[in-house]
């Protein structure tokens, strides 16, 4: 006790800002308000507008079975193809999935590895515009389920796809 006694009796108080005579900066800086013009009027009844049919999304993808998930990460169950979308734009790497996966598929692969990388900061736009691609109409009749790869696969920056069977040849 001595010593925090010593202690806060050399300490001083900083001097406040309003000793100071410190003033907030929003009451220096005070902007009188500029008049509105009028506002042109409108050439559409808004009552006769009718909103624009919206696109329904389709649903989130089922994850792959944990079993199955388990025995690609271990590599008990092969990958059979890999893709790495580094270094291509949204515009760019959708065509070439869809392209992939579906040569993937035709040659009877049952799983996929996609690199999206993680993008900077963590917040990728093909790492979090992939699943969307992969959950549409046009990739659900081959694609099973995703889930995040393993560490060794590429941990956050990639995806495990898992195909559908290819039906028997007749």
């Amino acid at each position: 006790m001595r010593l925090w006694g010593m202690v806060t009796a050399t300490v001083k108080a900083k001097p406040t800002h309003k000793a100071a005579g410190w003033t907030p900066k929003a009451q220096k800086s005070l902007v009188q308000p500029t008049s509105l013009q009028p506002m042109a009027p409108l050439l559409v009844d808004p009552k006769t507008i009718t909103p624009a049919e919206t696109r329904r999304a389709p649903g989130p993808l089922e994850g792959i079975e944990p079993n199955r998930r388990r025995k690609i990460a271990r590599e008990y169950a092969p990958l059979d193809a890999r893709l790495d979308l580094h270094g291509l734009d949204q515009d760019r790497a959708r065509p070439v999935l869809e392209a992939f996966l579906r040569r993937a598929w035709e040659d009877g692969h049952r799983a996929a590895l996609v690199v999206t990388g993680k993008g900077k900061l963590g917040v990728g736009v093909l790492r979090a515009r992939t699943p969307e691609w992969l959950a549409d109409p046009a990739l659900r009749d081959i694609v099973a389920g995703v889930s995040p790869a393993d560490k060794r696969h590429g941990g956050d920056g990639a995806l495990y796809v898992a195909l559908k069977r290819r039906p028997p040849k007749v």
